[in-house]
């Protein structure tokens, strides 16, 4: 059950993290400053955004680097079972084995047909 929330949290900071990567403005080197524009087209403010998106993405990242050794240690402990904790059932006792008999004995050669000793 540990290990389903641990993934769905996983799941959620890779998103997020995704995103706030994507939301950060370039250092200079988009299209947009070429030409003059896109000096304040920050969405939360033309410093405060950088501030505010560099954090996120740093407690995000530790996040996820930390989830990402918790499920490692989770998957090296193996599949675990519903009957894991039961001892196995005693062994049968062994089945009383016949005692070996000996082999019967030849039978006689007979001679072949037509061929006849006197």
């Amino acid at each position: 059950m540990v290990y389903y929330v641990i993934v769905t949290v996983y799941v959620i900071v890779c998103a997020l993290l995704i995103i706030t990567i994507l939301l950060q403005q370039g250092k200079g080197g988009d299209i947009a400053s070429a030409f003059g524009g896109g000096s304040s087209q920050a969405v939360f403010g033309a410093r405060s955004g950088a501030t505010l998106l560099t954090r996120a993405t740093s407690v995000l990242a530790a996040l996820f680097v930390v989830l990402a050794i918790t499920l490692t240690v989770f998957g090296q402990r193996g599949p675990s079972s519903v009957v894991g904790g039961i001892d196995a059932p005693a062994p049968a006792p062994a089945a009383a084995v016949p005692a070996a008999t000996e082999a019967p004995a030849a039978p006689a050669a007979t001679p072949a047909p037509g061929n006849t000793t006197p």
